[in-house]
Parts: C-alpha cells; structure tokens; sequence
C-alpha cells in the first residue's frame, strides 16, 4: 500500500495538484482535525520498503452512517479536497462509491445547515473518485492481482520451503492454514508453488468422499519413499453442503485413518506483515500513477473506476461492475453453484486451478492414455529460478497425456553426448523450490554438433523437444527450424519457454527467472539503503545483471526507489551524469540525504561502473560521499519467488498441451511417425500484453537484435518516465499504452486546481 501511496503523493505533486494524506481510513475522513494533513514529496520517502500503510487504515463504523459520512464530507469541504483515490478492499470501495453518489446531498444539507456557503456547494459540486485494491485475499474480480497477493505469498512460500525441510527430517505430514475467508486464491497458489499434496479452497470444495481419496493419496506418496505431506487450507475451505472444513479436522483425519505423525500450521498475520516484494511495489506504483491520471480525466459524468492489472497492463474497470461481480462470487458460493463461482472469479483463478489439478493428481497407469510419442526436454543457457518448476510440470503434464518423457542433461551439450534417460512422474517431486537447474545447463548451441543431435534423436525416437531457456534457446530452436530442410528428425514440433533473469528474448514481456532476480536486486538495494540511515549525505551505485538488456536496472530502479538507471537501450552522456550529480546534490539538501543509483552492466563501455562511482565522487565532495556495489550472480541464486514458479508451472504445462495437439496433427498414420516442418511447429510461448501466445521463431527473427541479444521493441521501457518522475526528475510521461488513455503527452509539471486525497 506504501508503494500506492508513494506513487499517488508524488505523480500528483508532479501534475501540479495539492495532495493530502487522510490518516486512519474513512475514521480519519470523519474526525477531521490533524488527521487531515497536507503530503510533501519529502513525507513519502523512505516508504517503498516498509510492509502495512503508513497512513494508518481503521475499520469504521461512523462511515456507515448518513451522520458520519456528512461530517466527512465537511471536512474534505474546508480543504477543498475533491478528488478521492481509495485503497482497499471492495467494502472500502462500495462505500466509497456510496460517497460519491450522495455528495451533492451532503452538500446541500451542509449549505442548510450553515457549515458552508452555496460558493463553495458550488465550486466543489462533484466529488471523483479513483479505487485500487488493496487485499492480500486477492478475492476482488477484473484484477488479475491486488496490492499486497504476491508479498503474501512470498512469506506464505518462506514458511512452506522451511515446512518442508523439517518435514522430510522427520517423515511428517503438515496441515498448514493460510488466510482467505471467502477466497482460496492464497491456498490454491501456494500449493502450486510447493506442490502441495491436497488442497482445500472456499470455490470448489472436495468431492464427497473427499477425506478417503485424500488418506489414499498421501499413503502411496508414502509409500513411493516420499518422506513428507503439505496439505493447505485456505481458513474458509468448506464441503459441498457448505460446512466448514478446519485444519484441526484435517489433522484429525490423517492421524486416525493413517496414523502419521501430523503438526497443524497456522500462519495468520503473518502474511500480511514484511517487506513488500519487487512485484507488489511497480504494480502499486504503476497503479498510483494511473490513478492519478484517472483522476485528471475524470468529469461529473464519469463512472467511478478501479485501476486494474490485466495480464501485464494497467487498466481502468467501472468500479461498481467490479464490485457486483465480486459479491456474486459469494452468492453462487452460498447457492452451491461452485463451477460458476471459480469463472467469476476470472481467468487467472481457473488457470491455476486447472494446472493444479492436472499436476497434484496422478492417475493410476492403467487409467493413462498411451501416445507412443517421446518428448524431450531441457534447459539451454545461464540457470535462472524456476526453471525446475517449469520441468516438473512439463514431465508430469505429458505423462499425463500419455507421452514418454526424457530428460537431457546439459542442454545441447548433453544431447549430442547421449546424456539422455526417461524421467518418471517420481522422479521430479519437490523440484518446485529449486532455484538454479536440476537438469544441468549449458550455453552450447547445436549447429556444430547437429549430425550427431539427430542420431541421438533417431536412437530415443524423440517425437517432440521442450526446450527452456533464454536468448540462447530461441538461437537454438532457430538452428533446429532451418536444419529441417537436411535432417528430418527436426521435423517434429519444438517449443520453447523463455527462462533468463535477464528478461532479454523477444516475444515475451516476462520471462522465468526475472521475478527472482528482481527481488534478490530490490532485498539488497533495501539493505544498502538503510545502511546508509546512521551515516548521511551518501549515494550508492549499484551494477545491476542482464547483459546488454536494462530490465534488471530499470524496473529494480522502479521497485527500490533509485534516482537513476543507466542502460544500454537509452544512450546517457557525460552531461546527463552531471546533471544527476547535479540533481543529488540538491537532494542532500533535503531531509533525503542518500541516493541509489543502478547501471546495468553492458549499459556504456566508457562509462563503467568504476567511471561513474569516480565521477560522481568527484563531483559530490563536500556534499556526499560514494559507495559501490556490483551484485553479481547473486542475482541468479536462491529459491525462486512465488511467481516465477507458478509462471514456470502454468507456461509449461499449456507447452505440453501444444505438444500433444500438434503431435497428433502432424502424426502420418501411413509412415508411422511424425512430421512437422511448418513454421507454427517451432514456437516460443511468451506473456503478451494480457495473454499468453504461441508465436513461430522465425517470425521473431525481425523483431531481434542479435548483436546486443535483445528485442528491438521493450514494452517496460514506457515504465522508465515513472521511475523518473517519482524521484522527481522533470520529465514527461506518454500515457499511450497506460489504462484506455490513448496519444496523451503530459509535457512536464503542468499547474491544476485538482486535490486529491489518498
């Protein structure tokens, strides 16, 4: 929420409005007095890194009256506040609305009873307002993610993958209760990102017989040698006729039908405290900015709205609709109607649902389609987190499709080397957590080695190749396309998942790996950051991973509150770095007195690391002194984040279905085998825009810059101006791909009588 409240303060000052800070939600709103206070750019700083709000929310009972909310409205009067930007939940919400549809009475009421003049009824007429969601729950409909899901998930995973070490120590089974009343989202994501056992959600309780089925599952993982069960329960999971299912009834189950040794986990607030994660900050940040900017737009007759993420898009939703679809949740909940409760609850929530389910439920073999296909898969490249989450998910999906699965060791290097065996349902339990690569990576490509790949491919009949990795796997599937025309063996369907913390292959917005890398970054920029709290007047400079792709850099930037980020895809020269020393000069003026400055390592081959870090120490003496950092491959390490597994999970497991389809297409029942040799039978899956899409290597050829292995377009570069103006840089921001604005330029800090109220 701090992140929110940051972005609003600081985009509105930029505007020209006057901003106020309202303490204490809506009981702030209605008492008035000191609660009410004016937000300098300065009384925002320091807030990126801290978890709950700073601002104080309370639940309030005054609002809820015609009273309370007449007082409030008094209040935002004699500050001539008229334009409200709420973050909250939808009961928040509603009333807001509420609010804003009774204004105009307020107002008259307060004329009548002589607390305003009819000048200021009229000046102040129309009250706008802008939502933002802020829940961990993530229970609110027309979001893919609410403010506050993935920091929620991060300390739910923490707790799980430290669960799960002394789970195996000691051969127990967990019963681990995470939050959500009337939303399993929370649950059902975190047992995809651990790989649960059995799962229990509010939207689709079990089937009865539910706790037989379940006692049966966890006795054959048993035993199969596995020496330990996770079951997570969402607080509101309840049975088909709406009964409540506690965590203690779960333990009570497993202990008297299987006698395990069983321990009860219940997390509680705990999830809603810590530091908020690297997603959690630029998706409250770029949520506080386009509200401001809704606000700016909006007119008398403008529906409320509720800023929004749609697949990677910041966009506006009329706030009631949203509102409504999230209360018909609970309704087909309450009506039984569970099927339809999980499509309200939108696309993202059915996805997981239908990946958790295809991966946490193995069918006995005799029940198991037989294909006759074997498929391949390994990772090509640098390691990068969740790749091992995408393998598990690709193996367990295709057995489930019936196909062989093999498993190369060391990429192409491992393959023309013969470094291939069949990989078993079994075989990658508890890969999930896995940071790095269980298979082995290497950065070979296969044209040398191409005539002995295809001999391996003969040998094994590999009838499909899965390949995971970053900007070296898209050279790969492209040396693999055109070796078609000699070796048919190539002639089969190739996939492609881009995994590389460096967030460098075109034809995706995210790839696997990049969440982990940026919260290693932002952790560390937090921790230079308050290192620097008892010695004032320092600037840090940071280098940052991603070869000649400024992601890493620039959205980090974004997330840890950086002055500056220098990169490769925006040329800097000698006068921009002095104008920035310049710009933390007059900084350190200010009760802001450090400064963090990120340069990706490729970004200028003069201007080095060491130059900049020299410069600015140079520049600053007398006003500050420097400090350098080069992060290095710490950057690649550690347990991948809660959203590179699930992202590696689902991505992989929509590859596999591909596979199959196109298996099946392209098998010639006369030859007995396949052959693919089309163009869409070489694809790259990727997150575009709001969707993930299936695109043909060659056609990303034109869209590359292989020289500096980067796409010749990047969609986060509109976020560059953002991470600008909110260390207060004049500059302006295009609003072209930002919410249903459209070839709108704010040139610089423009003068507005708009105030606004967070």
């Amino acid at each position: 929420m701090n992140a929110a409240v940051r972005a609003v303060v600081r985009m509105g000052i930029y505007v020209g409005a006057k901003v106020y800070f309202v303490h204490e939600g809506y009981q702030g709103m209605v008492d008035g007095g000191d609660n009410i206070k004016e937000a300098t750019w300065e009384s925002v700083s320091s807030m990126l890194q801290m978890g709950g709000t700073v601002i104080g929310s309370a639940r309030c009972k005054d609002f809820r009256m015609h009273e309370g909310r007449l007082k409030a409205a008094h209040n935002l009067v004699q500050r001539g506040i008229t334009n409200l930007c709420v973050i909250g939940g939808d009961g928040s919400l509603t009333g807001a609305n509420l609010f804003r549809k009774e204004w105009s009475d307020l107002l008259a009421e307060l004329v009548q009873q002589g607390l305003i003049d009819e000048e200021a009824s009229q000046k102040y007429s129309a009250l706008h307002i802008v939502g933002m969601v802020g829940s961990i729950d993530n229970d609110f409909c027309g979001t893919d993610m609410t403010i506050g899901t993935d920091s929620a998930l991060h300390r739910i995973i923490e707790v799980v993958d430290a669960i799960m070490t002394t789970a195996q120590s000691h051969q127990r089974t967990f019963v681990l209760e995470v939050m959500g009343r009337h939303c399993g989202y929370l649950a059902l994501v975190s047992a995809l990102a651990c790989g649960a056992d059995w799962v229990l959600i509010p939207e689709m309780p079990p089937e009865d017989g539910w706790e037989e089925k379940m006692c049966q599952k966890l006795s054959a993982k048993r035993a199969g040698m596995k020496r330990l069960n996770i079951i997570i329960v969402a607080e509101g999971a309840i049975d088909r006729n709406n009964q409540p299912i506690t965590s203690e009834h779960v333990k009570n189950l497993v202990v008297q039908r299987l006698g395990f040794d069983t321990r009860v986990t219940i997390l509680g607030h705990v999830q809603r405290g810590g530091t908020p994660s690297a997603f959690d900050r630029i998706l409250a940040s770029r949520m506080g900015v386009e509200a401001v900017l809704a606000l700016l737009e909006t007119t008398a007759n403008t529906p409320a709205c509720v800023v929004s993420l749609c697949g990677n898009q910041s966009v506006r939703l009329p706030l009631m609709e949203c509102v409504q679809m999230t209360q018909q949740v609970q309704k087909a909940m309450d009506e039984k109607r569970f099927e339809e409760a999980v499509r309200l609850r939108g696309r993202s929530f059915e996805n997981n649902l239908k990946t958790y389910k295809l991966l946490a439920h193995r069918k006995p073999e005799s029940e198991l389609p037989n294909s006759n296909f074997n498929v391949a898969v390994l990772n090509v490249g640098a390691p990068a987190a969740g790749m091992n989450a995408a393998v598990r998910s690709a193996v367990r999906v295709g057995i489930s499709e019936g196909h062989k699965m093999f498993a190369v060791s060391d990429g192409f290097e491992g393959f023309y080397k013969g470094q291939i065996k069949e990989i078993k349902w079994a075989d990658v339990g508890g890969w999930t957590g896995q940071g790095g690569s269980l298979l082995g990576t290497k950065r070979t490509l296969p044209a040398k080695h191409i005539d002995k790949i295809a001999e391996q491919m003969r040998k094994y009949n590999i009838n499909a190749l899965l390949v995971i990795g970053g900007f070296e796997a898209l050279e790969c599937l492209l040396q693999l396309y055109e070796a078609r025309s000699s070796y048919e063996e190539f002639c089969i369907p190739l996939c492609m998942l881009p995994a590389t913390i460096s967030n460098n292959v075109p034809g995706t917005n995210l790839s696997i790996g990049a969440d982990t890398a940026l919260n290693a970054i932002v952790e560390t920029c937090d921790r230079i950051k308050q290192s620097a709290s008892g010695t004032k007047h320092r600037v840090f400079i940071i280098e940052t991973m991603g070869g000649y792709c400024g992601y890493l850099a620039s959205v980090g930037g974004l997330a840890a509150g950086a002055d500056a980020a220098y990169i490769f895809e925006e040329p800097f020269d000698i006068r921009e770095l002095q104008s920035n020393v310049e710009h933390l000069t007059e900084k350190m003026k200010t009760s802001i007195q450090r400064g963090l400055v990120l340069r990706n390592e490729n970004s200028n081959e003069n201007y080095t690391t060491d130059f900049i870090y020299q410069l600015y120490s140079e520049e600053g003496k007398g006003v500050f002194d420097c400090r350098k950092n080069v992060l290095g491959h710490m950057q690649q390490g550690g347990a991948p984040s809660p959203f590179d597994r699930n992202f590696g999970t689902k991505i992989a497991a929509k590859a596999m279905q591909w596979i199959s389809k196109k298996l099946n297409e392209s098998y010639r029942k006369d030859e007995g085998r396949v052959f693919a040799n089309t163009e869409d039978s070489a694809c790259l899956l990727g997150m575009r825009r709001r969707a993930l899409v299936f695109q043909p290597v060659v056609q990303l050829r034109d869209e590359t810059d292989f020289v500096h292995r980067i796409p010749k377009e990047q969609w986060w570069l509109k976020l560059r101006p953002l991470m600008k103006i909110l260390a207060k840089y004049k500059t302006s921001y295009d609003i072209s791909d930002s919410g249903q604005l459209e070839h709108v330029v704010l040139n610089g800090p423009k003068e507005s009588e708009a105030m606004a109220a967070i």
